[in-house]
């Protein structure tokens, strides 16, 4: 389902929570601005693109039940909602409480626990868990765009301790590669559990997507299978932490090294523990707000995410892990 990027009556900068309860407070107001986010030149039939459409059931009679709010298409005859073929239609939840949970997700810098959404929304704790994944699986950037400028490089390792001393340190534990541009984005990958060393294979075809070809640099730390990725058009410089070298001019790796330190936190103060199977999509969520981070209409932004992501099933979300 092709979604048309929304230019006009956009939502005010900087929302917040009461700005955000007074504007979409009720159904009706929720369901009216997702019609806008789809159709902003007009409700078009999904099933043959017609623009002739009639409304079925937006005006309550007294007394009487409430409409279904669809629109009924003057050539085909189709009958379809605003969230028909969208993550919105299997879900029994109101729009206020997506709407809302969507805001605490981009707003809270170290992200929002299945708990917390679940206490603030009301809901059960499965509710809660799929609600989450089902937004953090619209914030998947499919083909996301090489970095330019100066980038830094580094890996980390997410996951618990080893019982089995420092020999297994890295049984537990997920490799994650990562790479930032300064000011801009960030690109992060899993590599695999139980890794214990990045190799230069790994690093260098990381580095080959998440870079772009003319990056004026780019910075790592003195690991040997960093050598060689700097080319004519792009050098790499390296700062050399065995010798308490953390900064060199503009040689340093602090910007990579502050996004683990502030992903890793949120693990423990906001999600206290999560799976290796499901961290991709956590490291999705976290890149999307990193790299929306000075977007004044993020939220609307979002809510696009969400009107054009494929559906999630809770069988494809338990089942399988995700490429």
């Amino acid at each position: 389902m092709k979604v048309s990027q929304a230019t006009d009556r956009p939502i005010p900068q900087e929302i917040n929570l009461v700005k955000l309860i007074d504007r979409f407070g009720s159904e009706d107001r929720c369901r009216e601005y997702l019609v806008h986010l789809r159709w902003p030149d007009g409700v078009r039939c999904p099933n043959c693109g017609f623009d002739k459409i009639s409304r079925i059931g937006w005006t309550d009679k007294p007394g009487g039940k409430k409409g279904r709010r669809q629109f009924d298409c003057n050539s085909c005859r189709s009958r379809f909602s605003v969230t028909a073929g969208t993550v919105f239609h299997d879900s029994h939840l109101p729009l206020w409480k997506w709407f809302l949970a969507t805001y605490m997700m981009i707003e809270a810098k170290k992200g929002v626990s299945s708990n917390q959404l679940r206490r603030t929304l009301g809901v059960s704790y499965k509710t809660a868990w799929y609600l989450c994944h089902r937004i953090r699986w619209a914030m998947h950037e499919a083909e996301p765009t090489p970095l330019t400028g100066n980038v830094e490089a580094d890996e980390t390792w997410i996951g618990g301790k080893s019982t089995r001393g420092r020999r297994r340190a890295y049984e537990n534990k997920t490799m994650v590669l990562g790479a930032i541009q300064r000011g801009g984005k960030i690109r992060l990958r899993v590599e695999g559990r139980g890794i214990p060393q990045a190799t230069k294979l790994m690093l260098h075809r990381f580095i080959d997507v998440a870079v772009a070809d003319g990056a004026e640099a780019i910075y790592t730390d003195q690991h040997v299978g960093y050598t060689g990725i700097g080319d004519e058009n792009t050098r790499h410089e390296a700062v050399d932490h065995s010798a308490e070298e953390w900064v060199r001019g503009d040689v340093s790796t602090q910007s990579i090294e502050s996004a683990w330190s502030l992903f890793k936190r949120s693990i423990v103060g906001s999600y206290h523990r999560l799976s290796a199977k499901h961290l991709p999509a956590y490291l999705d969520e976290f890149s999307f707000r990193f790299d929306n981070r000075e977007n004044p209409y993020l939220f609307r932004d979002t809510l696009l995410k969400l009107l054009s992501a494929d559906v999630l099933r809770y069988s494809e979300l338990t089942g399988a892990i995700r490429a």
